[in-house]
């Protein structure tokens, strides 16, 4: 009998790379999300509280570290039409 040939059970390195950086890049922005709520959990009743300027700072150094993490992972991936990573036969 005749079987048809299997595909392989590991991925290509570069592909399975690629996938999990598309992965990173979907993840980034519930990333953000989550970072940018962290000022509102700040306690303001205690003595050495957290005023409105250290919130502001943290606010623009999240934003900051957003743009250089997407801009890290955009330089790691490639286009779509560069080269399919997956070809179905």
């Amino acid at each position: 009998m005749n079987r048809a040939p299997k595909s392989p059970v590991f991925l290509e390195r570069a592909s399975y790379r690629q996938r999990r950086l598309r992965d990173a890049a979907r993840l980034l922005p519930v990333l953000g999300a989550i970072l940018w709520m962290i000022p509102l959990l700040w306690s303001r009743d205690q003595p050495a509280a957290s005023t409105n300027a250290d919130a502001l700072l943290y606010t623009f150094g999240v934003w900051v570290a957003l743009i250089v993490l997407s801009a890290v992972l955009s330089r790691g991936l490639r286009p779509d039409d560069a080269t399919p990573l997956d070809t179905p036969d």
